[in-house]
């Protein structure tokens, strides 16, 4: 069987920003656990496809924009020889080393019901320790709590968090499985904060079975008189393309400085972002503008895997935001999202402050306003491969991670 490897070659020295990502990907035979396999492209794509809870960090794509990081991807079959379950894996070398730390960002795509997922979870882990895998951390897909717009909008105050207030639903198969990986020394990113690579809490606006009317008529009375306010004014929405990069690049570095944010990515990070996307699948990313007396005073990104589709990243002008654009721009992505089929639209991470004298309360605020709700996942999961040389580089990793 030809995967791919991860070779202990002259690059393992290299620092993380100059790694030659390309000179760390080989092919060759290498023993595997009975079921775990590597995949083609084909094929990984032929069994996502069949998947309504994926994420679009688990397409083949998104491994060609962490330009850093060397990627293979994975199956694994359990009795009746079927796969059964598929993972992306991204690989980053520890500087001066020949090790790796492995990452399955909002994967593997697994079945997490599984009460015996050691069957899959530890040839997987036997898989990345004969890659060179020094430490793993994984995204495991179901829902931890949830909590509906209404409650959290009653709840706020001085130094409440989401987590004081009582769940709205709690999922019983996230509890199940957090127990499960503490049992199994598993630990969970970033403690009860929103630590996490990928946000820890976000907020979704179910679809399924509803019509624009009845998402209307959830949004509160100061959203829907912003959207009118933007039609009034005149705001069009329209779709860019690869070309309006640089403006929504633009409209992002003042987002960042009006907000106290800063998301450290480069324009090219973005177009290679659009570019492989899209190469994937034409309109899996679309650049959404907001335009108002021939100026585009907002931009956002949408991503769309199956049924679902997401609100990635938003930015807008610091001057006419009395017009609203940005409130105009989001329904009308909401709108195109239910069209596309999408059963979920995922507004992507809130902090957890309810206290609305703390600066990103605001972000919060502004999409409970929708009427969704506010999810917490199961967040990041990590655990070492274990042995003594392992178990020191996950320290360094750590300490590294928390300088940074």
């Amino acid at each position: 069987m030809s995967i791919l490897c991860i070779p202990d070659g002259p690059t393992a020295g290299r620092t993380w920003e100059a790694t030659d990502v390309s000179a760390l990907l080989v092919t060759g035979d290498r023993d595997q656990d009975a079921g775990v396999r590597g995949l083609s492209t084909a094929e990984y794509r032929a069994f996502l496809a069949g998947r309504a809870d994926v994420s679009f960090l688990q397409c083949p794509s998104w491994s060609e924009v962490k330009d850093q990081w060397v990627s293979e991807r994975v199956g694994w079959s359990l009795d009746n020889g079927e796969l059964a379950g598929v993972a992306q894996i991204l690989y980053r070398q520890f500087p001066g080393t020949r090790k790796y730390f492995a990452y399955l960002p909002e994967g593997p795509v697994a079945d997490w019901s599984d009460p015996e997922m050691d069957r899959w979870l530890d040839p997987l882990l036997r898989h990345l320790r004969r890659a060179g895998a020094f430490a793993v951390r994984i995204g495991p897909a179901p829902a931890y709590r949830r909590w509906d717009a209404a409650r959290l909008k009653a709840a706020t105050g001085p130094g409440r968090r989401i987590g004081d207030i009582l769940a709205t639903e709690v999922d019983p198969l996230g509890s199940a499985v957090a127990e499960r990986l503490r049992t199994r020394g598993w630990k969970r990113c970033g403690g009860d904060d929103d630590g996490d690579a990928q946000p820890r809490h976000v907020f979704r606006l179910p679809l399924a079975g509803r019509t624009d009317a009845e998402l209307w008529a959830g949004f509160n009375q100061e959203w829907r008189r912003n959207v009118r306010t933007a039609r009034k004014a005149g705001v069009r929405i329209v779709v860019g393309g690869a070309a309006d990069l640089p403006e929504f690049y633009r409209l992002l570095r003042i987002t960042e400085e009006r907000d106290g944010f800063r998301l450290g990515r480069s324009l090219a990070y973005y177009e290679r972002q659009y570019a492989a996307l899209n190469a994937e699948q034409p309109g899996r990313m679309r650049l959404c503008l907001a335009v108002h007396q021939g100026e585009v005073l907002a931009a956002h990104t949408m991503i769309t895997v199956g049924r679902r589709v997401w609100y990635q990243t938003g930015a807008s002008a610091d001057h006419r935001r009395e017009v609203r654009p940005s409130n105009a721009l989001q329904w009308q992505m909401i709108q195109d999202a239910r069209a596309l089929g999408a059963e979920v639209y995922d507004m992507r991470g809130v902090p957890s402050t309810l206290d609305p004298q703390d600066r990103p309360f605001g972000l919060l605020r502004w999409k409970l306003g929708t009427g969704g709700q506010v999810v917490e996942t199961l967040g990041e999961w990590e655990t070492s491969m274990g042995g003594t040389t392992n178990n020191a580089l996950y320290r360094a990793f750590q300490a590294y991670l928390a300088r940074r």
